[in-house]
């Protein structure tokens, strides 16, 4: 008869059972299950089935084998592809995900753009859900994503302007035909700011906002899902350098408050602070505030002449995912 084991009276006079000690792993099963699963393709039930073992264990038995090093998963992405840079990014910047295009050296400004706008279209037919309501601002990357779409069928799924209309209303670039546009393209019912991104007073900003029209798009500014952005350079962006998008003298005044960049016309310094200006009253379109209560806010930038406005907008807490182009995510990482 084997022996048994009897706790012994603790110092206080209490018996108290004798901690087991931890068995050794059991090499074999965690390599007969690791077989099964990586090399055999069998699911976790089938081999409990198979071995008599309850699901969780042959989980538990999956995780030890790499922990014993019996495991080793190694990835290889096609060349081309940056995970490491990606996952470099969202670690540093506390992103949801980041998205990186490959770019080759002369690559032109325009085609920079439709190669951001081709992979921010991929990102948004892969993430869309039924129901999904979707913000879109405006801007010529975000052109070229709603371009770079291929017709696809959704459920439920309204496009949102969040900003009035910017330019002029041809513009490929104006968000009401940008909104238009991609709700065709997922099938989407449109809901549109039918006013202008900028107004002269005060009093007239009032007066539209109390349109029934107007207060219905302002309803759905709370109540996004998703809002796809572009980022504006205080160099780069076309309005403000125009000369008659704006009031006379707003390009001035924004660089004087120490602004190096915008999202939806909400203007922050290189800290990624908001800088308040008069234009701020003048503006008809979402919030700073309800920016960073959507959920996920998409960023679709690029190029040399944005990287000081993109780094300003990652540390400015709105941005949750990213997608630029190589030369501009390697700056980003060396900032850091």
């Amino acid at each position: 008869m084997g022996a048994v084991a009897v706790a012994g009276p603790l110092p206080d006079g209490n018996l108290a059972a004798m901690p087991r000690p931890r068995s050794a792993p059991d090499l074999y099963l965690l390599s007969k299950v690791s077989t099964l699963y990586y090399l055999r393709d069998q699911t976790q039930q089938e081999i409990a089935e198979r071995l008599r073992l309850s699901r969780p264990a042959v989980s538990r038995l999956l995780r030890d084998a790499q922990t014993h090093g019996i495991v080793q998963i190694t990835i290889s992405p096609p060349r081309g592809l940056h995970i490491d840079l990606e996952s470099r990014l969202e670690e540093q910047f506390k992103l949801g995900v980041v998205r990186i295009v490959p770019t080759e050296p002369g690559t032109s400004p325009d085609l920079l753009r439709r190669q951001i706008g081709a992979a921010a279209a991929a990102f948004l037919s892969r993430t869309v859900h039924p129901g999904d309501t979707i913000g879109l601002a405006w801007g010529t990357t975000l052109s070229a994503m709603v371009q770079a779409m291929a017709p696809m069928a959704t459920e439920g799924v309204h496009v949102v302007q969040t900003l009035g209309g910017i330019g002029p209303p041809a513009a490929e670039a104006y968000a009401a035909e940008l909104v238009r546009r991609l709700a065709q393209l997922l099938g989407a019912v449109p809901v549109l700011f039918p006013v202008p991104g900028v107004v002269a007073t005060t009093e007239v900003r009032d007066v539209l906002r109390n349109d029934p029209h107007v207060q219905t798009a302002l309803r759905y500014f709370d109540r996004l899902d998703t809002v796809y952005v572009g980022i504006g350079g205080i160099d780069t962006n076309p309005v403000l350098n125009d000369g008659h998008s704006f009031p006379a003298g707003t390009l001035e005044s924004v660089v004087q408050a120490g602004a190096v960049g915008d999202i939806a016309l909400r203007f922050f310094d290189a800290q990624g602070a908001v800088v308040k200006t008069a234009l701020d009253e003048l503006i008809l379109g979402i919030t700073t505030e309800q920016l960073r209560r959507v959920p996920r806010v998409v960023a679709v930038a690029g190029g040399p002449g944005k990287v000081d406005a993109i780094h300003a907008a990652l540390k400015a807490d709105i941005v949750d995912v990213l997608i630029t182009d190589q030369d501009t995510a390697e700056e980003l990482a060396r900032r850091e």
